[in-house]
């Protein structure tokens, strides 16, 4: 202590003070502060992982359904605030992983998530691609020195069993980690069409059972090179080798509408078998200055294959009436490459004000083989009007600026993105080639006001598209039934969307609040336009006009006591469609609520209920 310190002129000098050091030996000290939480940026909402009761043993897209604003529905697809479009990023990049959410992303669990970003409404650093907004699933990278690892055991019903082991081992120079996995899941499905045909007269009933059984198997190798405290370079790969097995039966009826008479019923087995390789790997050269942490220099390059070789028979048997149907065999031999190509740079010029430049440059190269035979006279015969040969390939070449300004009170962050979209498509039997080429600008800009130390505001807005996929795009048939078709269109156009938010953020000692409206606008809507004729569905993608899309979402964790927590989430949108194609008018207008509400308990023995 000092005391009677002499003051003049509103300062005080206390001349040298000297510290010495003293060595105290501590009794063992648990540290116990793993809750999931979600914290709030200028341009996103983050999802931090704990290791609560509600995150133990899940995979990422069970994980994902617990993320505010997120919904993934039993077969994988993944919709923000109630729309599709979402596109999917790991550690910031895209990711073979999360191409097919509903079967790759399964092969992570929660315990390798550090976090995840959710951003409705995205600065011009990234991608324009994804019309409601970008899920970032950010992976832990343990900084422990010296060697220490994890295992994890995961089972469930239906089946979805897995066990993963990592391993990390850094020195003062280099950090190499290992993460194995292997699992095995099913996805059962039970499927019943009903096709009236009004013209005809005829009604037809088709029952049946899918299954989509897979093996799979994937490693991580990678490793950070220290090369001082100011560069690091990062070299990682993955391997996944997926085997399909999908087995499907079916009961076709068809009834004479009037009287209810049988006309005829069948049944069609099919049997499928699939093997998926895919490969990725990643490099990566992260330049500091010693001016600032923010002040980043950062280059990626990134390769990803995704292969698929496929095999399916398709066995009729005629039960009743004159109806006859040949069976038929499938094989599609599809390869994905894609290169991705990325310079960030970002220079903070003070604590308040901060720059962002960078490039990208994106090159998808895709290849479907897709052929059909019917066994005609005991010989395979192949069905030219069927069999397609579909390439894709398609470059996207983006430049972008942002600058952002954070104060005691204000912040603002204002972007321009630029794109340059070059596709090509080309149906190698037919001599049929679709070529595009366009150039859009993509702004944002986000806003945000702390009105106090409990209540922020946030405004936003972006510029998004969506890009017609290679499934999209290709006319090929999928025979898995007959009466039942789906078929890409190779002229179909990108979605464009503005997207408007303002969000209010509540935050007091023991409840925090997020409450927000949202308005989206997309132009040259994409919806699966169907037609029927001989009793045959057949699906199609068209652009059919606009639609406006206007939500309330809130969500609120309040805990009144140190043993029990209540959180809930809720969403709330209406959504209006304008649009015709073929003199048809595809006006549509609907409404769609989720909630969620959720209590946890803390029990003695550090047991949990949720």
């Amino acid at each position: 202590e000092i005391r009677d310190i002499p003051v003049n002129g509103g300062t005080a000098d206390l001349g040298q003070i000297a510290l010495e050091k003293v060595n105290t030996v501590l009794d063992e000290v648990q540290l116990r502060a793993e809750k999931s939480s979600t914290e709030f940026k200028l341009d996103r909402r983050v999802f931090n992982v704990g290791q609560d009761l509600s995150t133990t043993g899940m995979g990422a897209l069970e994980l994902l359904n617990n993320v505010p604003s997120v919904n993934v529905s039993i077969e994988g697809d993944v919709t923000l605030r109630g729309s599709s479009g979402v596109q999917i990023l790991i550690d910031g990049k895209p990711s073979i992983i999360a191409d097919d959410p509903a079967n790759t992303l399964s092969s992570i669990t929660a315990d390798m998530i550090e976090r995840i970003e959710v951003i409705t409404n995205p600065s011009a650093k990234y991608d324009a691609e994804g019309t409601s907004g970008i899920l970032n699933i950010v992976l832990k990278k343990d900084d422990k020195t010296g060697m220490n690892g994890s295992v994890t055991l995961n089972t469930g019903i239906p089946d979805r069993h897995s066990i993963g082991f990592s391993l990390n081992r850094r020195t003062e120079k280099f950090n190499l980690f290992t993460q194995l996995g292997a699992g095995y899941r099913s996805l059962p499905r039970d499927v019943e069409n009903r096709n009236e045909d009004y013209v005809n007269n005829t009604t037809l009933t088709s029952v049946g059972e899918e299954f989509r059984n897979e093996n799979f198997y994937n490693i991580i190798l990678g490793s950070d090179y220290y090369i001082n405290d100011l560069n690091v370079i990062t070299l990682s790969g993955n391997y996944t080798y997926e085997i399909e097995d999908q087995p499907s039966e079916t009961d076709f009826t068809l009834f004479d509408s009037t009287n209810g008479d049988l006309i005829s019923s069948w049944n069609r087995v099919e049997s499928t078998e699939a093997t998926n390789p895919k490969w990725q790997f990643d490099l990566q050269y992260k330049r500091e200055f010693e001016d600032s942490d923010d002040h980043l220099l950062l280059f990626s390059a990134q390769g990803r294959f995704f292969g698929k070789d496929q095999a399916s028979e398709f066995d009729v048997t005629p039960i009743e009436g004159d109806l006859e149907f040949n069976d038929q065999e499938t094989e599609t031999e599809f390869q994905q490459g894609e290169f991705i190509f990325k310079l960030d740079y970002t220079k903070p010029f003070s604590n308040r004000l901060t720059m962002e430049l960078g490039s990208q440059y994106f090159i998808s190269d895709v290849g479907n083989d897709f052929t059909v035979r019917e066994l005609i006279d005991g010989e395979w015969v192949t069905d030219p009007d069927l069999t397609n040969n579909f390439e894709f390939d398609q470059k996207v070449f983006g430049v972008y600026g942002t600058l952002a300004y954070e104060g005691d009170k204000w912040g603002f962050k204002g972007g321009l993105r630029i794109e340059n979209t070059d596709l090509d498509t080309y149906l190698t039997d037919t001599d049929e080639r679709n070529e595009q080429n366009y150039t859009n600008l993509f702004p944002s800009g986000h806003i945000s006001y702390k009105l106090s130390d409990v209540t922020s505001f946030q405004l936003g807005y972006s510029a998004r598209i969506y890009r017609p996929r290679l499934w999209d795009l290709n006319p090929f048939f999928n025979i898995r039934n007959d009466f039942f078709i789906r078929q890409g269109n190779p002229n179909l156009q990108p979605e464009y969307t503005d997207s408007f938010e303002l969000t209010s953020i509540l935050v007091f000692e023991k409840l925090s609040l997020n409450a927000g409206v949202y308005y989206l606008y997309t132009r040259d809507v994409i919806e699966r336009v169907t037609t029927f004729k001989d009793n045959v569905t057949i699906v199609r993608p068209e652009n059919v006009g606009t639609n406006q899309r206007i939500g309330f979402e809130a969500n609120f964790k309040y805990s009144p006591i140190n043993w029990f927590t209540l959180s809930g989430d809720f969403n709330y949108g209406y959504f209006q469609r304008d649009g015709e194609f073929e003199d048809q008018v595809f006006d549509f207008n609907g409404d769609q609520s989720t909630s969620r509400l959720t209590g946890k308990f803390k029990l003695p023995a550090q047991f949990e209920l949720e």
